[in-house]
């Protein structure tokens, strides 16, 4: 493990917060355009099954790509993030496709399953969530992210991390997301602690580590392809795993004065 010692006394930590993408969930360098068209052919498929009204595919795959890269420009312009499966729905309708709420859900999850095929987990996090659990520590995910519940918390049941995290939020529930101040606010008030009794784990320095820091939590950088060469900022931690946590945390309540 490496971290710096220059963190200011906080604490005790009494709940941790994680990022997903590259912080829980290692995808890597992903390839955009084959996750993509792989999502389009299983949902078209799908949709085919059922007698909906799609078209030909080439059409289909060619309108949710649009569909997705306007919704992606508006985000950046008025920075929240949308809910995929509620446009997923509208969209639909909008042409016809009838279906279920648990197909609709069934829908969203054949887009973001590709993803699962190379998103995992690092050796031993499950060691180290229960670990971190049993110390008593409340656990929480705090993501920005378009990509509805009921796929990201499929994927993380069959990675068999789900149970460890009571409190979840997702930037598309709200109408801000990190690095705004709010979205921490939030999150903080959520898991049932103090800013300075809270650690937060993410890999991305400018929408992770500097707002958690200015939100007053403990801030701890995950190394990950996202922060290669980037230096850490003051008052921040970083790791290599997330199984080097524990010690960690042992550490920063051993050296914090108790509140």
């Amino acid at each position: 493990m490496n971290a710096t010692e220059n963190t200011p006394p906080k604490g005790p930590i009494k709940g941790v917060l994680f990022d997903l993408g590259d912080t829980l969930l290692e995808f890597g360098r992903i390839r955009p355009r084959e996750i993509f068209e792989a999502g389009a052919r299983s949902s078209y498929d799908f949709l085919k099954s059922l007698g909906q009204p799609v078209g030909g595919f080439n059409w289909y795959a060619l309108r949710s790509l649009l569909s997705l890269r306007l919704c992606r420009l508006v985000s950046a312009l008025n920075g929240r993030d949308f809910n995929a499966l509620a446009l997923l729905r509208k969209a639909g309708e909008k042409r016809g496709v009838n279906l279920t709420d648990e197909q609709w859900e069934h829908l969203t999850w054949l887009w973001y399953e590709p993803l699962t095929k190379i998103g995992r987990t690092e050796p031993r996090v499950k060691e180290t969530l229960t670990a971190l659990k049993s110390s008593g520590l409340k656990l929480g995910i705090l993501s920005n992210t378009f990509v509805h519940a009921c796929a990201l918390e499929k994927h993380m049941e069959q990675l068999g991390i789900l149970e460890f995290f009571d409190v979840r939020l997702y930037s598309y529930q709200f109408q801000f997301r990190k690095p705004d101040a709010r979205i921490f606010s939030a999150a903080a008030e959520r898991i049932g602690h103090r800013p300075q009794n809270i650690l937060y784990v993410g890999d991305r320095i400018d929408k992770d580590i500097i707002p958690a820091i200015k939100a007053g939590m403990t801030a701890v950088l995950k190394d990950a392809h996202t922060n290669s060469g980037k230096k850490l900022p003051p008052h921040a931690r970083r790791i290599n795993q997330i199984c080097d946590l524990p010690p960690l945390i042992d550490k920063i309540n051993t050296e914090a004065p108790a509140t």
